[in-house]
């Protein structure tokens, strides 16, 4: 069966672009104009994915994404957006978007994104991210089929829920399955390459920001005043999940 995705875009010429691409890819694509239709149709047919313009009349991409996260609906999203800011970016984030595109993009780049976050809507199995032992600093990640421990953040992964000591965390997939990857790793450094691969699946190389928005918005929720910060930038390199 071809992979649904519902298509929202108020600029006529790249949404048939992009419907016309999509199709030739091999999706099966419903293409709407508005964040009105988006709604009505992502709660007539649910699709397997979401790709929304932000700037669109009436409701925008980012009132879709949050009219669904609060209905509970867990759709992956992807963003296309002509923001270029990190602040831009984060909203979206915040909003419940899973990933996003700035305009002017390359469809290769839709295409390499659409696939990532499909293929992240299936269970990931508890032992495929890949833990190690602890390094300096850190605390050796403690896992189950169920839940994974390390460095005073604990992840229910069938619940996917999260906590930093007794608070829960609001996580959106994406920063649910970065900080996965930290805790299972926690002491040991991994580089953007290694991080990129398993969390998008694709390097978009040296030049993007996209790791570094996700791991500077995953900082600010799992930060607390008083406490040792947990994820750490070494530079050149990556991240690491350790506690001071």
């Amino acid at each position: 069966m071809p992979q649904t995705v519902l298509l929202a875009e108020d600029d006529r010429a790249i949404r048939h672009a992009l419907e016309r691409a999509l199709t030739l890819e091999g999706y099966e694509v419903t293409a709407v104009a508005d964040g009105v239709e988006a709604l009505a149709q992502a709660h007539k047919t649910p699709p397997d994915v979401l790709l929304l313009d932000v700037m669109m009349p009436g409701i925008d991409g980012l009132q879709v994404c949050r009219v669904l996260r609060a209905e509970g609906d867990r759709t992956p999203i992807l963003m296309l957006t002509a923001l270029v800011e990190t602040a831009d970016r984060i909203a979206g984030l915040d909003a419940g978007a899973d990933d996003y595109v700035v305009k002017p993009f390359d469809v290769e780049e839709v295409f390499a994104r659409l696939r990532a976050l499909l293929r992240r809507t299936s269970p990931v199995p508890a032992g495929s991210a890949g833990a190690g032992p602890a390094g300096d600093g850190g605390r050796e990640a403690q896992s189950s089929d169920r839940q994974v421990e390390a460095a005073g953040i604990r992840m229910d992964l069938q619940a996917r829920r999260a906590w930093r000591g007794p608070r829960e965390l609001e996580l959106t997939r994406t920063e649910f399955e970065l900080l996965e990857l930290l805790v299972r790793n926690a002491g040991i450094v991994l580089d953007h390459s290694t991080i990129y691969d398993r969390i998008w699946g694709y390097d978009f190389g040296p030049g993007s920001k996209n790791l570094a928005v996700y791991v500077g918005y995953l900082r600010r929720k799992l930060d607390e005043p008083g406490a040792a910060q947990l994820i750490h930038t070494v530079r050149g390199v990556g991240y690491v999940l350790r506690e001071d």
